[in-house]
């Protein structure tokens, strides 16, 4: 099965290079007018880290699609809607609703990119709404380039895929991003004409991260708006790990493509959705 390019966005891809913590990406501001408008999709746009990408982008003149989990969450994005943006539904804790979303997503036409942001710290959800539902989406929405979101408490996960069962009980958030990690790796690795990156936000202060977060919330959508729209030669290298514009090595095993393998697998079995080659 072979996906179409989304878009004059994305026209050739590199092989995955070597990560580097020393390497800075270039500002995103620069070359700005050369790059083409793009049609993205956030999901959990309407707070945090997701609102601000999406501001981000409208503000670039790019088309945003705002993602909430219910029609109540979507009319605080508004603002968001009114300056442009469109707006869609769904639950990702609930796999049925995260198809439907996918065909919301089918309707509204050709992506140029997914920015995989919604996620939750703890509970019953957060194995459907961390690691399911950005597998379900990616299989489901075709797309030039796919963004995760990571965390730096990735590198405290484990690679016991054991927990990931009906329940997810005892499958941590450091797990969960570990998970996600690898998953992008494994994208990059299985689909080389589509772009896919991981970047972590930091730890900043939204309702997610707390009032005692240390790092930048004024940088935490930065490196993403950059990668889903840029042309220029770092945000088209597939495979990479970011935090705040520079290449980090990630956990050891999310280059481990046996691990890679059994983590498709075993979202294939819990989702019955394969992710198709391309």
């Amino acid at each position: 099965m072979r996906w179409p390019s989304a878009s004059s966005l994305c026209t050739a891809t590199e092989a995955r290079s070597d990560r580097s913590s020393a390497t800075p990406a270039p500002s995103p501001d620069h070359g700005r007018e050369e790059t083409p408008i793009a049609r993205v999709l956030i999901t959990g746009s309407t707070d945090g880290v997701g609102r601000a990408t999406a501001a981000a982008l409208l503000e670039d003149g790019h088309h945003v699609i705002v993602h909430a989990r219910n029609r109540q969450r979507l009319s605080t994005a508004d603002d968001l809607i009114s300056r442009g943006a469109t707006g869609v539904v769904g639950n990702l804790a609930d796999h049925a609703q995260v198809l439907g979303l996918a065909e919301q997503v089918h309707r509204i036409g050709r992506f140029d990119a997914v920015i995989h942001n919604a996620g939750v710290l703890a509970g019953p959800k957060l194995v459907p709404v961390n690691v399911l539902a950005p597998y379900v989406l990616t299989a489901r929405i075709p797309t030039a380039r796919l963004i995760y979101l990571p965390s730096s408490m990735h590198r405290g996960g484990r690679t016991d895929l054991s927990h990931l069962g009906d329940t997810g009980a005892g499958f941590s958030y450091s797990d969960s991003k570990l998970a996600v990690t690898a998953f992008m790796a494994a994208v990059a690795r299985r689909w080389p004409d589509v772009l896919a990156h991981a970047v972590d936000p930091g730890w900043v202060p939204t309702k997610m991260g707390g009032p005692s977060a240390s790092d930048d919330l004024a940088l935490a959508h930065v490196t993403q708006t950059w990668l889903a729209t840029s042309q220029e030669a770092d945000a088209l290298v597939s495979g990479r790990y970011w935090h705040h514009q520079r290449i980090e090595q990630p956990h050891p095993a999310v280059d481990d493509e046996s691990f890679q393998d059994r983590l498709l697998a075993a979202f294939a079995k819990r989702t019955r959705v394969e992710l198709p080659y391309i």
